[in-house]
């Protein structure tokens, strides 16, 4: 890889670290390709970016994006997201499929280093559609409860009046 190829992947890789809100790095041994592409499928349904790249190079891209100083060792594949919460889901959902294989290694949300506890926690929260379903149910919820006492109000006003 020459100088160029470098600067532009650590270019690269600055600007999308900069605008996401999330960043995990797993471990990803013995993985086949087969499976590696099952992986960047679930991604790009989420909306996840999946890159594997040196770990000079995402360190370098790390700092340039002013997100702190990150410890890299070994094969690591990186998963980022504009959202906290959906690369976190993406990882977490491949490596309880790929135990052997696939593990979560550290992350970076929000700005700040996160171990493999904090980015489990996060995968398990609802993502943004499923919390906006339940605040659509909680409003409904009283004008539903209120059309339903309407109903049994009519239906004993009919049995009243036969």
């Amino acid at each position: 890889m020459t100088k160029q190829q470098k600067a532009e992947v650590i270019d690269f890789l600055s600007s999308e670290f900069k605008e996401s809100q999330a960043i995990v790095v797993c471990d990803y041994n013995a993985i086949s390709h087969k499976e590696l592409e099952g992986l960047r499928k679930d991604a790009r349904e989420a909306g996840v970016k999946v890159q594997v790249a040196k770990n000079t190079l995402v360190t370098v891209a790390v700092k340039n994006a002013e997100l702190g100083d990150i410890e890299l060792s070994g094969n690591n594949i990186f998963l980022w997201s504009e959202d906290q919460i959906s690369a976190c889901k993406v990882a977490d959902k491949f490596a309880l499929a790929n135990k052997d294989k696939f593990a979560i290694k550290s992350g970076i949300i929000e700005g700040e280093i996160a171990d493999v506890a904090r980015v489990n926690a996060f995968a398990k929260l609802p993502s943004r559609e499923e919390l906006l379903g339940m605040l659509a149910a909680t409003w409904m919820a009283p004008v539903t409860n209120f059309t339903i006492g309407l109903d049994a109000l009519r239906k004993k006003k009919e049995e009243e009046a036969a």
